[in-house]
């Protein structure tokens, strides 16, 4: 088998609190290595306005089809109950675990996302609200929670990575 054989098999889950660089991250790893790149935020929710969380079978049968599809991929996101469904086919796991401080500079620092706001203004509207859920990450108890991200990487038996700091 050759390295780029052996780099293709690589299938990695990318996890942690809000703008803690799962993205930046996800995507460096999916262009060196030509990797396939699964955002979960992008099933996740349903497009009615409000966004309402999308049902689990729902969101499991879209991840099982990228899963099927793809030999090398990267999965990202915060959905815990998400990410149980990924790591059983994972190959390795990264925890984006940086200090709550570091994940609400990047979150100011974020350029516009043009895939999940349809304007700048529209992403600047939302900061307040995003720096609030940022900050509580370590109290809440659900399944964006640092208690159940945490939960996630310990139970996890393959390769795993803890990143405590930006860069």
């Amino acid at each position: 088998m050759n390295e780029s054989t052996s780099k293709q098999s690589r299938k990695i889950v990318v996890f942690g609190n809000s703008a803690s660089g799962k993205s930046t991250l996800a995507r460096s790893l999916c262009d060196a290595e030509k990797l396939a790149h699964l955002d979960l935020d992008n099933l996740a929710w349903t497009s009615f306005d409000p966004p309402q969380r999308a049902l689990l079978e729902i969101s499991g049968k879209a991840i099982r089809l990228f899963i099927q599809q793809h030999d090398g991929w990267v999965i990202e996101g915060c959905y815990t109950d998400l990410l149980e469904i990924v790591g059983p086919q994972a190959s390795e796991i990264i925890f984006m675990n940086l200090p709550i401080d570091l994940c609400l500079e990047n979150a100011k620092n974020r350029p516009w996302e043009p895939h999940k706001y349809k304007s700048r203004q529209a992403q600047d509207q939302n900061l307040a609200m995003l720096l609030d859920w940022i900050a509580q990450y370590g109290d809440r108890e659900d399944v964006f929670s640092l208690a159940a991200h945490t939960k996630f990487y310990d139970r996890f038996a393959g390769r795993k990575t803890a990143i405590t700091s930006n860069g």
